[in-house]
């Protein structure tokens, strides 16, 4: 074992190529299991989590594809579909994998998030010793991944687990490309590359990966060392010129990614704000990351645009203290080339998701910080290590020193789960640690109506339309409230609000949906379909719609409409109420049997249903 006293040594050209040794702990093999290990056992109480009903229900619990498990018409929908704003066909797949393993319970969804975090710590050890040649060094920036706070978000919800499947196509892209700087060969770059592909059509997040790449020729890839021969290195023009491909391959993620964002309405803030104040949110961003890097409370699932209420003052204050870091690191490359690799890891990483091109009403989000950070922590860790190779200090001071954040962030990371349990949960901490948080207490409202409660969602519905007037969410829930009791007007007035504000194909359906049922419930059959048909433009196979519209043909006598909207439902998803009215206009078209095939459908699924009993049994009878 190498002697505790060298922990933090290293080449005075500060490449990399020293040792810190970790007493006990100095294989590379035993390090992995020890950081694999040691993650999944952190993050044991995310095992006990339910689903949230903040995108977990449009990603897996109320998703008809998802659902229905892995299949070949569910893979193509994968590849072709733009819902939920975004193109991740890996993504809904490994949804779909899921369900049919583990059907809805929770538990098997966390497990197999918490296993892929832990994969991918391990994999950044790897490939970091591999380009570094340091095993500590690299066990220790592993280990702050592992269990930095800010990462619970991507762990914890369900919904995140595009974040950990891209970053596992990522590095396993970065290893790629370490073996191909190595033994440079078309098999290898065609691995880089498939990888790549791989990483943006889980989440394009990764999208920056051809310049982090550049970064990663500078330090700590041998490529540019200052120590080796001018002969031995590749050019600058070679190593820039062979990230073109993939840089044409982040281009044409980005296009799909912006089509499938203003299809699904998350650009609709960007349209509305000045560019200067998203600039500004930017700046402010930057900074308010690198705080919550450093100490991370007050953490919350969303975080509101300050959109105009942003000081100037603290825009410049962080804008002039990035740009010393920036200089400083570019003043000291030579001397310490980790510097202005971790520093601009971390701002070109962070370009997609900073806020420039604004996607959703959101300032910053905990989860964006997942492959950023990998920079900051690199400047942590081997900036630590010069450091404390110029204090007298003891091997086993030096230990403790380097083990304290990392017990204090564990420590944060496991009550920041706590928040994680359930909804409840998770929208009051977040309402508590934010101002003005209209999605924090819409979500709340809702939650609190999954409780039971409808009396105590109500105010912080109204606070959220109080904050936001166009939040059309917020309106939408307070039109079921009013709908729920009686006040049909108001349900009226507020649903009008809702697909008036709506930004997102989503919402709008929805409206339309409640608008169409509430039309039907009071007889008013004729705008009740073009409501439901409304909703049916934006999605044809939304089943509720479709069942909506298929009971308001029924009604007005249109036998073979009906019939066409309630057959299309029935074979969307299991649900009794489209197989009972099939089966009533099928009854009253004539055809008998088909019309008690469809009852017995109906009570297949819903065995109480007496009506359907009874007129089956009718049919029966009388044939």
């Amino acid at each position: 074992m190498t002697d505790p006293e060298n922990f933090a040594s290293e080449s005075s050209a500060n490449q990399g190529n020293g040792k810190i040794s970790i007493p006990g702990l100095n294989s590379p093999v035993v390090l992995s299991i020890v950081l694999f290990a040691g993650t999944l056992i952190l993050y044991i109480p995310a095992l006990g989590a339910n689903f949230l009903n903040y995108d977990d229900d449009d990603y897996v619990t109320a998703n008809a594809h998802v659902l229905r498990g892995l299949s070949w018409s569910n893979v193509a929908w994968a590849f072709t579909t733009t819902e939920e704003a975004n193109w991740h066909p890996l993504a809904w797949i490994s949804h779909m994998t899921d369900v049919q393993l583990f059907g809805t319970h929770p538990v098997g969804h966390h497990l197999v998030s918490i296993l892929l975090h832990a994969l991918n710590v391990v994999l950044l050890f790897f490939v970091l010793r591999r380009a570094s040649r340091n095993v500590a060094r690299s066990a220790l920036v592993a280990a702050l991944f592992a269990v930095h706070p800010l990462n619970v978000e991507c762990v914890a919800w369900v919904a995140e687990r595009k974040s950990l499947l891209a970053m596992l196509f990522f590095l396993l892209a970065l290893s790629a490309y370490e073996r191909y700087a190595s033994h440079r060969s078309a098999g290898g770059y065609a691995t880089v590359v498939l990888l790549f592909a791989l990483g943006l059509a889980a989440k394009p997040m990764v999208v920056t990966l051809p310049l982090l790449l550049l970064l990663w020729d500078y330090w700590p890839l041998p490529n540019m060392r200052a120590d080796k021969e001018a002969s031995q290195r590749p050019s600058v023009w070679l190593l820039v010129g062979e990230k073109i491909p993939l840089l044409v391959l982040s281009a044409a993620s980005s296009a799909i990614t912006i089509y499938a964002q203003h299809r699904g309405g998350a650009m609709a803030l960007a349209e509305v704000l000045p560019l200067r104040l998203r600039v500004g949110n930017a700046i402010y961003s930057y900074f308010r990351y690198v705080v919550k890097g450093v100490w991370p409370s007050r953490l919350a699932v969303f975080y509101p645009h300050p959109e105009n209420s942003l000081a100037i003052w603290k825009v410049l204050a962080a804008g002039l203290l990035l740009a010393t870091i920036t200089l400083s690191v570019w003043l000291y490359r030579e001397r310490c080339r980790y510097l202005l690799t971790g520093w601009l890891w971390y701002v070109v990483a962070m370009v997609p998701m900073i806020g420039i091109v604004q996607v959703g009403r959101q300032a910053m989000a905990d989860r964006y910080a997942y492959l950023p950070f990998i920079g900051l922590f690199i400047i942590a860790v081997w900036g630590s290590a010069d450091l404390f190779a110029r204090l007298d200090l003891s091997g086993m001071v030096k230990a403790v020193l380097a083990a304290a954040p990392l017990v204090a962030y564990a420590s944060m990371a496991i009550l920041q789960m706590t928040y994680w349990h359930d909804s409840y949960r998770l929208f009051v901490h977040a309402v508590q640690v934010t101002e003005h948080n209209a999605i924090a207490e819409d979500n709340l409202g809702s939650t609190l109506v999954e409780m039971g409660k409808p009396d105590l969602a109500l105010p912080h519905f109204q606070a959220a339309v109080t904050y936001m007037p166009q939040f059309s969410g917020a309106h939408y829930n307070l039109g079921i409230l009013a709908q729920q009791h009686g006040q049909l007007d108001d349900a009226v007035r507020e649903y009008e609000l809702a697909l008036h504000y709506a930004s997102d194909e989503n919402g709008a359906a929805r409206a339309h949906n409640n608008l169409g049922f509430l039309w039907l419930n009071r007889g008013n059959l004729k705008p009740a379909i073009e409501q439901f048909s409304g909703a049916l433009q934006i999605y044809p196979d939304k089943q509720n719609s479709l069942l909506g519209r298929g009971m308001a043909e029924y009604r007005l006598g249109n036998l073979d409409a009906a019939i066409a909207d309630l057959s299309r439902a029935a074979k969307i998803a299991p649900m009794a109420p489209a197989d009972f009215w099939l089966g009533r206009a099928l009854e009253d078209k004539g055809q008998v049997e088909a019309a008690i095939n469809a009852y017995d459908a109906a009570l297949q699924m819903a065995p109480d249903m007496t009506e359907a009993r009874e007129r089956r049994d009718a049919l029966r009878a009388h044939r």
